[in-house]
């Protein structure tokens, strides 16, 4: 009776293994059908290495910035109660805010310059320039084969006071003395950022100019507009997606430039991303440069967004 048992045993457990191989196959089987049908999961598939390093390098810092917002320094230990303490310290100093606003101040600044006086260079380039465009894309973009660091500091041995522009205005005769307000100010941080991010306005001008058809302004000048007419009411509002694409992509990483400033800026030159290195780096109070760094994250993106909506707004009301 026992080994009957013992047999009967045996093979329902051989019918159970036996079933799950069957399962497992046609598991498999129904998993590769649907990834061949599906256009999404092989897009999935290919994006997975590329969306693994974004979680692992931009994510996971982000989150544990946003955890570390809600934490207390405690001398050298970190209290982890969650407090939204950091965030009134941040809203309440008024120097925070202040230096918030100079930041703001400044990238707009640079922004403007740096837009204004990369259109007409991509303007030339896109309706000026015949043949060998890519050679001229090319000699606008040598200087910033160099190194960033390199060029801040060849602006500083410029504005310095003895630097390339006071020594050649006192052999000219034309001064007496060095010129002091050339360097460590806002002026000498918005005239570096904008010769160093010159690159990323003007190539996206430059596309934004060249896909507009030129049928249309034959089509303007055949119903009597003139020159200035056919840029205002067709060439400027159809390269309003490059400019927009040029001040964010200018207006975001200047804000939370600190290398610059530290450089050139001296103390009226300095911007909010000094005040959080500062916090994180000689202070090592985490949670409030967390927190900082995040209410400035915060408030760029409002304001990218802001400027986004009323620049398109601009272009609807020109057209």
């Amino acid at each position: 009776m026992a080994q009957f048992l013992h047999a009967s045993k045996t093979g329902q457990s051989l019918q159970a293994a036996t079933a799950k191989t069957d399962a497992a196959p046609g598991l498999l089987q129904r998993l590769r059908a649907f990834y061949l049908r599906s256009d999404a999961a092989k897009g999935y598939t290919l994006l997975s290495p590329v969306m693994i390093t974004m979680g692992l390098l931009l994510a996971a810092p982000l989150f544990l910035l946003v955890l570390y917002s809600f934490w207390t320094q405690t001398g050298l230990a970190i209290d982890q109660t969650p407090t939204l303490e950091r965030y009134r310290d941040v809203v309440g100093k008024q120097s925070y805010i202040d230096i918030f606003w100079r930041s703001i101040q400044t990238s707009g600044l640079v922004t403007l310059v740096t837009v204004g006086l990369a259109y007409p260079m991509a303007y030339y380039v896109a309706f000026g320039v015949k043949k060998y465009k890519f050679v001229w894309l090319i000699l606008l973009t040598i200087p910033f084969w160099t190194s960033y660091l390199l060029r801040v500091f060849s602006w500083k041995v410029i504005l310095g006071y003895n630097g390339v522009i006071n020594s050649g205005l006192t052999n000219l005769g034309v001064i007496q003395e060095p010129l002091e307000f050339l360097l460590y100010n806002q002026t000498a941080v918005i005239i570096t950022l904008a010769h160093a991010y010159a690159a990323f306005a003007i190539l996206p001008i430059y596309v934004s100019l060249e896909k507009i058809d030129r049928t249309l302004l034959e089509a303007a000048a055949d119903l009597g507009d003139g020159a200035w007419s056919r840029f205002w009411r067709v060439t400027f509002p159809l390269s309003m997606p490059g400019v927009i694409g040029a001040a964010v992509l200018i207006f975001v990483p200047t804000t939370g430039d600190y290398v610059t400033p530290a450089m050139v800026g001296g103390p009226s030159g300095q911007m909010i991303a000094n005040i959080i290195q500062v916090q994180f780096l000689k202070i090592g109070n985490w949670p409030l440069g967390a927190a900082l760094a995040l209410s400035a994250m915060a408030g760029v993106a409002i304001l990218v967004i802001l400027f986004s909506t009323a620049m398109r707004l601009a272009a609807r009301s020109i057209r």
